[in-house]
């Protein structure tokens, strides 16, 4: 585990927001392991959070928090998986991402995983995903005024400048 969100999550509480923090929480506990991680980041989160939990849409999600509100988004390769496995297109809702991520009014993290560094997967379904992850990842990290990759606890700053 690379220490991504941790890192997320004390730049949303470092730079905070004007009307308070929320954290949109992509993954569900569908089983008990993923259950223990949400109840793990919960506790690490503590208090002073207004979670929203939302699988598939996020750009509602991100749309209903109030103006000045910092928002940390974990994660979106997890959104990614649930719009694939809900057999939506993950290329419309990548493109409206991008259209409505210029139009937040306040401080936005958003927490991904680079799954390009490995070997090519074996199956269409895992190759698809790493495709479109690879897409999504470029297209935020274009719209973003900083780029982070979190290896280990550290950070690599990847982009520090305005979009």
């Amino acid at each position: 585990r690379s220490g991504k969100s941790a890192y997320a999550e004390a730049l949303i509480a470092a730079h905070g927001g004007e009307s308070g923090q929320t954290y949109i929480a992509t993954a569900m506990p569908h089983d008990e392991e993923m259950a223990a991680r949400i109840a793990l980041h919960r506790q690490r989160r503590g208090e002073g959070w207004h979670t929203v939990e939302e699988e598939l849409d996020l750009i509602g999600a991100l749309r209903a928090q109030p103006p000045g509100r910092a928002v940390l988004v974990d994660c979106l390769t997890l959104w990614l998986s649930n719009l694939l496995l809900a057999q939506r297109d993950p290329e419309d809702e990548i493109k409206a991402l991008s259209e409505a991520l210029p139009h937040l009014a306040g401080p936005v993290v958003l927490v991904s995983n680079e799954v390009g560094l490995g070997i090519v997967p074996d199956n269409l379904l895992a190759r698809d995903f790493r495709d479109h992850a690879g897409r999504l990842n470029q297209v935020v990290a274009a719209l973003a005024q900083r780029v982070v990759f979190v290896a280990a606890g550290l950070p690599l700053f990847l982009k520090d400048q305005a979009p």
